[in-house]
């Protein structure tokens, strides 16, 4: 009886045990994907494929909403309880850099046969790189440039859109009848993307002394802030927020604005909201610079690993099938996020679609901001400071200052932080 009874515990243990060691297995092939946002959702059609071809690897999928996802990855680091892998905003990537949440990747990239730095739009794949290290492989690329009416240019006697910013603002005067409330362009006074762009088109830099300070009293940042004041006072612009101007593509399309600074989600929502009859009355077109064609920020996501992964390479087998050209051209056609490697681009409805064409050329002229953890805190004060002036509640001199000062006391961290890792040298 004894025996029997031990044979019995001996086999339910061992049952108990293989349980055990299954579950183990299980978790141990999870692969825990964050994303931010709509992502999400056309991801999650992509991820049976990569599990077909790597079936030992389960990808569990959380879609975060925008308005959260920056919390909640910074509680997440906090308490230790980070993904695998996550999409990151690369202006975030700084920040999430120095509390040295994620691991470099360069070493991983030298020796990949999928990706290919060189392959990728310099100024996008900068924006990974924080103080000499990669920190992230570029997944989609999100700029600024002009949608515009090419009807309505026509009527005003204009048989292409503006080269430069002397040809914008002839542009500009001949499609704005304020008193009929019609307007050149509508560029809402709480995003900072339109202004950010003209300035970057400056050669003067955002900051100064290694980012410790702000630079826009500087001669360029002034320039670009005066364009962009100035088409408020001329009327050629209305001083609105986007929650006061209701539904853009509507009035795009009445013909309220002629042109309308945006990224490329709203080749499929103007192709949605439009009328078949108003889609040849449409087009795109690389921002104009001061004296020439112009640069535009580089934006975008990008996929990282955490250090507190498990799951190293695996996240890095799912990082390199999500870069290859076909999966990427797969990704654009369920969401429209364009890709960050030109390879990408030579095949598919990226090649054939003409209203794409302009984000191709503006892609080499992108810039990178600042990398710098504090730079999204500083392009906010920028922007509510170049509302009052907009509003004419302060001078050009006077807003560029007080951006100056808004920024250098956000910055007074990092430069008492790079003095003294400096002065222990």
């Amino acid at each position: 009886m004894r025996v029997a009874a031990r044979i019995r515990w001996l086999a339910l243990g061992s049952l108990l045990l293989a349980l055990a060691g299954c579950a183990h297995n299980d978790d141990s092939d999870q692969l825990v994907f964050w994303t931010i946002g709509r992502e999400g959702e056309a991801v999650a059609r992509l991820i049976p494929d990569f599990e077909r071809e790597y079936p030992q690897i389960h990808v569990k999928l959380q879609q975060l909403p925008l308005t959260a996802a920056h919390q909640k990855l910074l509680t997440a680091i906090a308490g230790g309880s980070t993904p695998d892998i996550s999409q990151l905003g690369n202006t975030w990537i700084p920040e999430v850099a120095a509390l040295n949440a994620i691991e470099p990747l360069q070493q991983r990239v030298v020796s990949s046969k999928v990706i290919h730095q060189d392959d990728y739009f310099a100024s996008i794949w900068s924006t990974n790189v924080v103080d000499g290290t990669l920190y992230g492989v570029p997944w989609y690329v999100d700029t600024r440039l002009l949608f515009y009416r090419v009807d309505l240019l026509k009527q005003a006697g204009f048989d292409h859109p503006p080269q430069d910013w002397k040809e914008w603002r002839q542009m500009l005067a001949a499609t704005s009848h304020p008193d009929r409330k019609i307007y050149g362009a509508l560029l809402p006074t709480n995003e900072f993307e339109q202004l950010l762009s003209l300035a970057l088109q400056q050669d003067d830099p955002i900051l100064r002394d290694n980012n410790r300070y702000g630079n826009f009293r500087s001669a360029g940042f002034k320039r670009a802030l005066t364009f962009y004041v100035d088409t408020f006072k001329l009327h050629q612009a209305p001083p609105i927020t986007n929650v006061e101007a209701g539904n853009p593509w509507s009035e795009f399309g009445r013909g309220v604005y002629a042109f309308y600074l945006s990224g490329p989600w709203n080749i499929g929502e103007f192709r949605k909201r439009l009328p078949p009859e108003q889609q040849d009355d449409w087009s795109t077109a690389p921002l104009p610079g001061p004296d020439g064609p112009g640069a535009s920020n580089a934006g975008g996501s990008s996929l990282v690993i955490f250090n507190a992964s498990g799951h190293k390479n695996q996240a890095w087998q799912l990082i390199e099938y999500l870069s290859r050209p076909d999966v990427q051209r797969r990704f654009y056609d369920l969401l429209g996020d364009m890709p960050p490697r030109r390879s990408s681009w030579e095949g598919g409805a990226l090649r054939d679609d003409p209203k794409a064409h302009a984000f191709r050329e503006q892609l080499e002229r992108v810039k990178p901001t600042p990398p710098i953890p504090e730079w999204e805190r500083i392009v906010t004060e920028m922007q509510l400071v170049a509302a009052q002036a907009v509003a004419g509640e302060l001078t050009i001199d006077q807003a560029a200052e007080e951006i100056d000062r808004r920024a250098d006391r956000i910055l007074e961290k990092r430069r008492w932080v790079l003095a003294h890792g400096e002065s222990k040298r």
